[in-house]
């Protein structure tokens, strides 16, 4: 029996009327690196907003450790795609870091030593110390992603929704951001990806769901991963694909 820490029931989410996810139920423990893929238009995205309470389900509920989000929102991060964050706003990245401990703060409270040392701590983590001063336009792709995670670090969550983290990035950063994710998992934080690329899933995560519109299965790796619920998830052209690259075992 899972020990449930999140646990999402009945969830149904439409766009225009038509079900962009349906009836989702999903129990998550606490402290996993979890995984959500399948295929384009599958609803992952979708699923982690409405999670975060940035889109109204049609029906359902998602509790957090017993509590409606509202009531733990505090204690969660969220690093959104890179593509849908305006870039070429004018801040720098020791700011951008720093307002993931306005949560603490407040917007109108004034940010104290402990914030400003926790902000720099959190750009060393993600190796992006020398580019503290520079305008976050001014960065790379992989970089900017550096500091959007060392935003989710400075927050000191217990709960990480990402959303396609690795998306564009160059093999340095993606190394950099799975020892993020290995040491969040040391913490006993709990963390949720939006993911896409099958032949990394068992290499960086422990526990996964596929999405297909429904939940086809979620569970541990080693149970869940299996040829079986990725052709349920996928198409038979992408198990051929999956197969011939031993993504799965």
């Amino acid at each position: 029996m899972i020990n449930e820490y999140i646990k999402v029931e009945d969830l149904t989410v439409s766009y225009d009327l038509k079900p962009v996810l349906w009836d989702i139920d999903l129990k998550i423990p606490k402290g996993v690196l979890m995984a959500i893929i399948g295929p384009n238009g599958a609803g992952k995205s979708t699923l982690i907003k409405t999670m975060l309470g940035l889109l109204k389900p049609v029906s359902g509920e998602v509790i957090f450790n017993n509590q409606p989000y509202e009531k733990i929102q505090k204690q969660v991060s969220y690093v959104p795609q890179k593509g849908t964050v305006d870039w070429d706003f004018p801040v720098s990245v020791y700011d951008v870091v720093l307002m993931g401990r306005y949560g603490y703060a407040g917007w109108f409270k004034k940010i104290t030593k402990k914030d400003k040392k926790i902000a720099l701590e959190s750009l060393e983590k993600v190796g992006m110390t020398p580019y503290k001063n520079r305008q976050i336009s001014e960065l790379s792709g992989g970089q900017q992603q550096r500091v959007f995670l060392a935003r989710a670090l400075a927050q000191e969550a217990e709960i990480y929704f990402m959303d396609e983290p690795f998306q564009g990035v160059d093999a340095k950063t993606e190394k950099a951001i799975v020892e993020l994710l290995k040491d969040l998992k040391k913490q006993n934080k709990t963390v949720i990806v939006v993911h896409h690329d099958l032949e990394t899933v068992p290499q960086y995560f422990d526990w996964v769901t596929l999405l297909n519109v429904k939940v086809v299965a979620s569970g541990p790796i080693n149970e869940v991963f299996t040829e079986e619920n990725l052709s349920a998830a996928y198409s038979v052209n992408k198990i051929a694909a999956a197969r011939e690259k031993k993504y799965v075992g």
